[in-house]
């Protein structure tokens, strides 16, 4: 990031994120009890939430794969265009579709896409934020930790140019 710092707003404090994380594992405990489901991890941005997530919600059986999805050129601007990798065959499997954010609805809704053509029964989704002011696909995520404002956020996974993911808190991030 070079030239001048930007400056950031705290807007969804640490500890508001680890309470609500833990009530959303306790949600889908509840409903995959008895189940074996497939948690599948979009990668990077979804890393810190759902090893938080998966670290709370009580299923003997999970099973958990990471891939990868990629929808963004030059740090702030998604192309639309979404590229996958690490997918799966999921034959018959529930699929718990975890990310960090529903912003634009492409890349959710290509995955979903390629899990129910990879032979998933069922495919839910789970992310930390939903920014529905940058909707550009009609999507609508199953499990929803947070609604956030049309800003550009960092921290807890989400990065500008794979910087800032690291910080507690999520961050609206103003540029110079």
């Amino acid at each position: 990031m070079p030239g001048p710092a930007p400056s950031m707003r705290p807007i969804i404090r640490a500890g508001r994120i680890a309470t609500r994380v833990k009530g959303m594992g306790r949600a889908l405990t509840r409903h995959y009890a008895g189940r074996h489901p497939l948690a599948l991890v979009v990668m990077d941005g979804a890393a810190f939430f759902a090893c938080d997530l998966l670290r709370s919600m009580a299923i003997p059986d999970l099973q958990i794969h990471f891939m990868g999805a990629s929808s963004y050129y030059g740090g702030r601007v998604s192309s639309g265009q979404v590229t996958l990798s690490n997918l799966p065959a999921c034959d018959g499997e529930e699929v718990l579709l975890i990310d960090d954010i529903l912003d634009s609805g492409h890349t959710l809704s290509a995955i979903r896409s390629a899990v129910l053509a990879a032979g998933a029964r069922d495919v839910r989704t789970c992310v930390l934020l939903d920014k529905p002011a940058g909707r550009q696909v009609p999507f609508q995520a199953d499990l929803v930790g947070f609604t956030v404002p049309n800003h550009f956020l960092v921290g807890y996974g989400l990065d500008l140019e794979g910087r800032l993911r690291q910080l507690p808190d999520i961050c609206a991030l103003d540029m110079p």
